[in-house]
């Protein structure tokens, strides 16, 4: 009973591939946080002390203060949110080719 539960744990894709799946989600979720923050930054004050506004700040602020830092001055916050996003896309398909060049992509299909 418990080789067969330690199996389905190994035998599990997400696991398996856990060095592909953990970085592509961590990409992901910043990127679509950076999108709901600036979404959320149409309607709301940039100083607004709720902390769904507060939670956005602190996920993106490390992402949006790269992407500031190699961006002109005056551009404003709106496009330097767009070219974050813009940014972890390329981030994300730059990590799968890499990936798919050494040989680590998780493969499709029944694993043998």
């Amino acid at each position: 009973f418990v080789s067969i539960q330690y199996r389905s744990v190994i035998m599990n894709p997400l696991l398996q591939y856990w060095y592909f799946h953990l970085p592509n989600f961590v990409l992901a979720a910043v990127m679509y946080s950076v999108l709901g923050r600036l979404a959320l930054s149409a309607f709301v004050a940039p100083d607004w002390k709720n902390y769904i506004w507060q939670a956005f700040l602190k996920v993106t602020e490390p992402a949006v203060k790269v992407v500031r830092f190699i961006t002109p001055s005056g551009v404003p916050l709106v496009l330097i949110l767009i070219f974050t996003v813009l940014w972890l896309m390329v981030l994300r398909v730059v990590f799968f080719l890499v990936m798919g060049a050494w040989g680590l992509l998780p493969t499709i299909g029944a694993a043998s």
